[in-house]
């Protein structure tokens, strides 16, 4: 399968199409940059931007069956918000070790929630199993529809900082990296897009130095950055990422709390990567790390507070 990164013509009409239905999120300083807070979106994500743009561009009977999705939990929040809104059903495919927050958040929408083992929910997306479902299946980031939807971020920061120099973005499947820099570098191509993944779960720098596929165990908080690789995606984030950040697990973990007591910002362990990653660059002003969500479960959160309070005292 042959993806296109999206044009900047299409991200301006998804922006207007989805405009009344999501958040334009702030964009706070902090310490060498600014952080622009995807967690305030309606469900704790981004991901609303992508099935917002991908639900609403589909034909009206092709959805009239509902929406289905596959997730480790927050498209699935996406889609199940997605579906309450336009009045359908919705069923989500998610990896049965997905935190409980997250699965109690896509229940209280009113979805369907099918969980299954990581490696058979692979198997699942590696086959396309979708096709085999009746409802219109939005894949969370292998999607043109969706990269869109997740363009007209940058379309907010461009607005709002006309002086951003660099993107720090988390990155799983891609969809939000290749969405973000496909639109910035319309506009602005000097400005530097930086792919992060934990080393938790390095999956597109370990691909990127094979050459090819490689599979791997997650063992990262990040858990919304654990997807499988793409072919799709791969010659995609080839083009569109100037550089990647691997971020050590211990430097997550402490970036979820850092922001929690310094920045006021609940994050979850995707979501805090791009801050953890900032140490690891050199600083300049013109910095956007993007929070992608902030969907965490309670008892991690209090968990990895625990772990940094201990820090301090020591």
């Amino acid at each position: 399968m042959k993806l296109a990164a999206p044009t900047i013509d299409a991200v301006r009409a998804a922006a207007a199409l989805i405009a009344r239905r999501i958040r334009r999120t702030p964009l706070v300083p902090i310490d060498g940059g600014h952080l622009k807070l995807e967690s305030l979106q309606p469900t704790a994500s981004f991901k609303v931007r992508g099935f917002f743009t991908a639900a609403l561009a589909a034909p009206h009977d092709r959805r009239a069956a509902g929406l289905m999705t596959v997730s480790a939990g927050n498209a699935a929040l996406a889609c199940a918000h997605v579906a309450k809104y336009l009045g359908i059903p919705c069923r989500v495919m998610m990896f049965d070790t997905a935190p409980q927050a997250k699965r109690a958040g896509v229940e209280r929408l009113g979805a369907t929630v099918i969980p299954l083992p990581f490696q058979e929910l692979l198997d699942w997306m590696t086959n396309e199993r979708w096709h085999d479902e009746p409802e219109l299946f939005i894949h969370p980031f292998a999607d043109e529809a969706v990269m869109t939807g997740n363009g007209t971020l940058a379309l907010e920061i461009l607005d709002q900082l006309p002086e951003v120099d660099r993107v720090v973005v988390p990155v799983g499947g891609g969809g939000l990296v290749v969405g973000v820099a496909a639109t910035i570098k319309a506009i602005r191509p000097e400005v530097e897009v930086v792919g992060v993944q934990s080393d938790g779960y390095p999956l597109w720098r370990d691909a990127f130095q094979a050459g090819g596929p490689v599979s791997l165990k997650p063992n990262t908080i990040a858990d919304g950055t654990t997807g499988p690789f793409t072919g799709a995606m791969f010659e995609l984030l080839q083009d569109h990422v100037d550089r990647w950040v691997v971020v050590p697990e211990g430097d997550v973990r402490r970036a979820v709390a850092e922001l929690a007591i310094r920045g006021k910002v609940v994050a979850e362990g995707a979501g805090a990567l791009a801050f953890g990653a900032l140490s690891m660059l050199e600083s300049r002003p013109g910095t956007v790390a993007v929070v992608s969500g902030g969907n965490i479960d309670p008892g991690r959160l209090a968990e990895l507070l625990s772990e940094y309070a201990a820090t301090l005292s020591g």
